[in-house]
């Protein structure tokens, strides 16, 4: 089963993509406020999820700063950015980011990328 680690200062929406994913068969082992949590949780993970979703604005570090320090953790590290502002896209990919999906997303969308872009 295909692991999933949810970043997002939107508690609201971490509960909401937690739904969906469970309903689609995923495991999602936790989720973070913020990049710097998210750094600090992804540590701490054994076996690491197969693949993280990131927001890209969020307080104390953003989603692109946690994503390049996430992939100088782990060079093996899939990152899929969701957010509301796809003027962001270019930065989120610069990062490291495989893949920007815009909010509002369908499950279909977002189970597609995760199949595309999990290890698992």
């Amino acid at each position: 089963m295909v692991t999933v680690f949810i970043v997002d200062d939107d508690t609201f929406l971490q509960d909401v993509l937690g739904r969906i994913l469970s309903i689609g068969g995923y495991i999602v082992l936790d989720s973070a406020y913020n990049g710097e949590e998210a750094i600090e949780k992804f540590m701490g993970f054994d076996p690491k999820p197969d693949i993280i979703l990131m927001d890209y604005r969020m307080p104390v570090m953003d989603g692109a700063k946690a994503t390049r320090e996430l992939i100088q953790l782990d060079s093996s590290v899939r990152i899929v950015f969701i957010s509301g502002d796809d003027t962001l896209k270019d930065e989120a990919i610069n990062a490291g980011a495989l893949d920007f999906l815009v909010k509002p997303i369908s499950s279909s969308t977002l189970f597609e990328a995760i199949e595309k872009y999990s290890v698992a």
